[in-house]
């Protein structure tokens, strides 16, 4: 799959991460920052609306969106990751789904339901009381 993004439209931050790591968590920058500016992005303009419009904290109020990988202890690894996961969220920008057209029940359906409809009061009406208890 061909790159959406240019690379010179992506800034890397080496940090460091967190959680358990031994000794080297302490030490080195392994982790991955990816800044990603949308506003200044060459992407379509609706696909940026729905990206600065995406939920939670991944996107800044200065339209930056930030991708934090430190799943490996590899730097590299870890930058192939958060380019990886910045693909997937543009191209979920940019799919749009097909619009619903509204269908009818068929005849044969719309029978099948009131058969149902009918056994399933003639199981309840056995559960009445009748005047003899």
């Amino acid at each position: 799959m061909p790159s959406v993004v240019p690379v010179h439209e992506i800034e890397f931050t080496a940090i460091r991460a967190q959680g358990p790591g031994g000794q080297n968590v302490n030490k080195v920058s392994s982790a991955v920052q990816l800044r990603f500016d949308i506003t200044a992005s060459s992407l379509p303009e609706e696909v940026k609306e729905k990206l600065l419009a995406l939920p939670g904290k991944r996107v800044s109020k200065d339209g930056i969106l930030i991708i934090k990988a430190q799943t490996s202890r590899n730097q590299e690894n870890n930058r192939i990751n958060a380019i990886v996961r910045l693909e997937k969220i543009i191209a979920d920008a940019m799919h749009t789904p097909r619009p619903r057209r509204p269908t009818k029940p068929t005849f044969a359906s719309k029978q099948r339901r009131l058969k149902e409809k009918f056994l399933r009061s003639e199981v309840k009406m056995t559960r009445k009381k009748t005047d003899e208890d």
